[in-house]
């Protein structure tokens, strides 16, 4: 009896254990029952990947030297391949991508910038107490919790440029949504964006993508300041062969502009500008566009129809975060999308993680599940069939979102994430394989 009872507590307590792993492995893909922080309250910016303390190993080199060494190593190793358009995959002009171009090294900038970003503190100064404060010391120690294969490049290095629009040409992505501030304009670690885009415009169209605009919410950025910026990059940049236009249903073309945080400003404010009869409207001038919207709130749904915008988009690569980032309710937001002509756009992103940053925030993460997390996402957002879906992200470091190629890096304070037990460029394939899948599925409904 005593013998039985033995038995059935270790085959019961087996039970459980079981039971509980896969509990918590389905936790990882759909989280939207979990309790998540306020995104408002986050302020929605970039976030950064999570470090774990570790006891240096004989022979592990940590110097800078070491890091440009890598990287040349990593860009070498790529160019060495015969270059042959023929063998890269066709772009699929549906799926669009985010793409940062904020980073700085000392080669090509003076200094690290965005690598060195500070540990944000938390609001609450009884929590933020609890964490650590300062800044990261690139190379080793960088504001992210995965490292770039190409080490923590600048993003007006040449070759890290024609590098990442490899990468995205071999995930068959076909559009970059580049973020963008006006010029004279900059984020707040003074990085300009709008110098780099002829550059970014050149070289997207020598591998056959095109580029778009993510509108960053810029100082004092309303219905009069968008409609100039607007008409600058038409004007600046809208000859050029890779400025992107969406073929609308009534024939047109015209240029697309998401407009991130668009919820900040007042729907009325849009309307000025977005509707036919506004103050400041573009409709109907050579300026006209395809405006995209954030939605993080459902609320936000209606906001955006009264704006005058003609789609949304949810951003975020967190299921469960926002409203908008659920994948549970995209079925809804399509429905409404279609019942009062708006484009709906899904993101979709590997994972997140933003710990190196926000070392309080560890709730928020979203595992990769060795890409189950992102193929999860995929399948949600084809589900709904949409016109197009929008990766989050290429490389936002900060956020754990990149699909850009990663390696396993260690040293005496800090071990990286990693994609393993799969190679580098993991998350490229699998983008290449959805993004095929995608249009060989989108054929069919528009046969129907």
């Amino acid at each position: 009896m005593t013998r039985f009872r033995r038995r059935t507590c270790i085959t019961l307590g087996i039970f459980i254990l079981i039971v509980s792993s896969i509990m918590m492995g389905l936790k990882t893909l759909r989280p939207e029952a979990a309790v998540f922080g306020n995104p408002f309250g986050l302020g929605l910016l970039p976030e950064f990947p999570k470090v774990t303390v570790v006891h240096k190993e004989p022979g592990i080199k940590t110097s800078a030297q070491e890091v440009t060494e890598a990287r040349a190593k990593a860009i070498v190793s790529a160019r060495s391949v015969t270059f042959n358009m023929g063998e890269l995959p066709a772009p699929n002009y549906d799926i669009h991508i985010f793409y940062y171009t904020w980073y700085g090294s000392p080669q090509f900038d003076g200094k690290y910038i965005h690598w060195n970003h500070d540990l944000l503190k938390h609001w609450d100064a009884k929590i933020a107490n609890n964490y650590p404060s300062g800044k990261h010391n690139p190379p080793e120690d960088i504001g992210a919790n995965f490292y770039p294969e190409l080490g923590p490049y600048s993003s007006k290095d040449p070759s890290v440029l024609e590098s990442h629009m490899k990468q995205m040409r071999s995930a068959a992505v076909g559009v970059i949504s580049i973020s963008w501030y006006p010029p004279e304009m900059s984020d707040d670690n003074g990085v300009p964006s709008d110098d780099l885009l002829p550059n970014i415009l050149d070289m997207a169209h020598k591998y056959s993508l095109k580029v778009t605009f993510h509108i960053e919410p810029y100082k004092n950025r309303d219905d009069r300041s968008l409609r100039n910026n607007v008409k600058y990059i038409v004007d600046k940049y809208g000859n050029h062969p890779a400025f992107y236009k969406y073929k609308t249903t009534t024939g047109k073309s015209l240029p697309m502009f998401y407009i991130y945080d668009s919820y900040i400003t007042s729907p009325d404010t849009w309307a000025n500008l977005l509707t036919a009869s506004g103050s400041q409207s573009i409709r109907n001038t050579p300026y006209d566009g395809i405006f995209i919207a954030l939605l993080v709130e459902e609320k936000h749904k209606f906001d955006i129809q009264r704006s005058g915008f003609d789609g949304l988009y949810t951003y975020f690569a967190t299921n469960g975060f926002t409203y908008g980032s659920s994948h549970q309710h995209w079925a809804s937001l399509k429905q409404f999308c279609n019942a009062n002509n708006l484009i709906f756009i899904p993101s979709v992103g590997p994972g997140y993680i933003d710990t190196s940053i926000r070392p309080w925030n560890s709730k928020n993460t979203r595992n990769r599940v060795n890409g189950k997390y992102y193929e999860t996402a995929l399948n949600a957002a084809l589900m709904e069939r949409p016109s197009i879906i929008s990766i989050t992200s290429f490389n936002e470091w900060h956020e754990g979102t990149q699909i850009e190629a990663a390696v396993p890096r260690k040293n005496t304070l800090i071990k990286y994430e990693d994609y393993l037990p799969h190679k580098p460029n993991i998350y490229l394939e699998l983008t290449r394989k959805w993004s095929e899948k995608y249009m060989k599925e989108r054929e069919q409904w528009l046969e129907k």
